[in-house]
């Protein structure tokens, strides 16, 4: 009988638009770090026997969770760091990029079987049958492994629902919280992938935890992986909604499966599979922002699935645009926020998605003539409201339309050139915002700081300026 099992929790993360204030004592946040990065970082007994070797210790820890989290890397406990160690997560120490559990933890064989030996009744049994099954094609599309059901017996992956204690020695920690978690591949438990009852799983609602999203993280344990600091990667720590209809294995990940079993060599070559999305990197000097906007008072700079919240301390967290707003589309042309309203619309294609916070307004998406902008319109490269003015602002490359907001009409001699209103600017305009009484207009990888007082150009920037790195 094992000893020793290399598992992973998978947990679950409710994004906020403000974090809650710290409610430990000093005292109980000293111990509380102890742990953590005893349980995660590898915090050892010894290094407490002489207090300088363990304070260098601790330093080096906390700088090392910093690291894998993107934060600042000081060495040293600040709120920020706290708050990150507090958020739920999983029970397996933390590694960059993509990893796997350890030398020989992988199947032998690219056959493998599972079986389900129970169910949920949140979902119907077809329901759970076609969301394991397209949990593990997930990896098999890109690997050689091949997965085959069986209904009795041992399996190399058993799969069953239970909550509390449930046999394991890892009981569950009922709702929210703990998810699910999976052994990594060996004989006995190993490769099994257990679910917490006492979850809302779901088939496709985001009323709860969509059971494909969770299972696909799961199996990926179960084949050898541990987890990612890619914030994008179906294998970080935290649970993140997205559509599972147009759900592609994310570079990441395809990198860390074919680490261990090799490509797949039987994809149809007039139907390749769709290319692995890569999670954008904000010091990229050729990135090219699809959208930027304020909210509620933070900056939000979108790239394909993804968005950076940068607050007025300056530090970015990365997000998929799908983990926010469920209902938003990936790879939006546009965004602005009409503080007036304290609303966020996303334009793409002819279509415009409006949200109060991360809640979908009654009605949307509506076509882009809801907000005043002609048919021949097909879509717009960015946007921005201006307080002072009450205009919102629709760019067409390098034109733009004025739209007044309290009139609800556009503005006579609509569209006008960039350069007209803004003198000094050049380009298409890609994206736009207005922040502390500037306009910031971007043209591909330039960016363009214009005064709203003196009505002038005061800097070329690059894009990714407010992005730090």
């Amino acid at each position: 009988m094992k000893t020793h099992y290399k598992f992973c929790i998978l947990i679950g993360l409710m994004m906020t638009v403000n974090s809650g204030p710290i409610s430990r004592q000093p005292e109980e946040d000293d111990a509380f770090v102890e742990s953590y990065l005893k349980k995660f970082y590898n915090l050892t007994e010894q290094t407490g026997t002489a207090s300088h070797g363990r304070f260098s210790q601790l330093s080096l820890k906390i700088a090392e969770m910093q690291k894998f989290f993107g934060l600042t890397v000081t060495g040293t406990m600040d709120s920020e760091t706290l708050n990150v160690m507090k958020k739920p997560r999983c029970g397996v120490p933390d590694v960059a990029q993509y990893s796997t559990f350890g030398e020989g933890l992988k199947w032998k064989t690219n056959e493998l079987t599972y079986r389900i030996e129970n169910y949920t009744p949140d979902m119907t049994a077809a329901e759970v049958d076609d969301s394991i099954e397209k949990a593990l094609q997930v990896w098999a599309r890109v690997t050689p492994l091949r997965f085959t059901r069986i209904y009795s017996g041992t399996a190399d992956i058993m799969i069953s629902f239970g909550a509390g204690s449930h046999g394991d020695f890892y009981p569950f920690d009922g709702p929210d919280g703990t998810l699910a978690h999976a052994f990594a591949p060996s004989a006995g438990i190993g490769g099994d992938a257990h679910f917490d009852e006492d979850e809302n799983f779901t088939f496709r609602s985001t009323n709860g935890y969509v059971l494909f999203l969770v299972a696909a993280h799961e199996f990926g344990h179960s084949l050898g992986l541990s987890h990612s600091s890619d914030p994008g990667a179906l294998m970080y720590p935290m649970y993140s909604y997205r559509d599972p209809n147009s759900f592609v294995l994310p570079k990441d990940d395809v990198n860390g499966i074919q680490s261990l079993y090799g490509s797949n060599t039987n994809v149809i070559p007039d139907k390749p599979d769709p290319t692995p999305p890569v999670t954008p990197n904000a010091c990229d000097p050729n990135l090219v922002l699809d959208a930027v906007t304020t909210l509620r008072g933070e900056r939000v700079f979108f790239k394909n699935s993804f968005f950076w919240r940068v607050s007025t301390n300056n530090k970015a967290e990365q997000h998929l645009i799908q983990s926010f707003w469920p209902d938003a589309p990936d790879n939006i042309d546009a965004a602005y926020e009409n503080t007036a309203q304290d609303k966020i619309f996303l334009f793409k294609g002819q279509k415009v998605w409006v949200f109060k916070a991360t809640d979908i307004v009654q009605g949307y998406p509506k076509s882009l003539s809801s907000v005043g902008l002609p048919s021949t319109v097909k879509k717009i490269s960015a946007a921005l409201y201006d307080p002072d003015t009450g205009k919102t602002l629709f760019f067409v490359d390098n034109k733009y339309y004025s739209y007044d907001e309290k009139r609800k009409v556009m503005d006579k001699g609509s569209p006008k050139l960039v350069g007209k209103r803004f003198p000094g600017v050049t380009g298409k305009i890609t994206a736009a915002f207005q922040y502390r009484g500037f306009t910031y207009l971007f043209s591909g990888t330039r960016m363009f700081e214009y005064s709203n007082s003196s009505k002038k150009v005061l800097r070329e920037l690059n894009n990714n300026y407010f992005l730090p790195c």
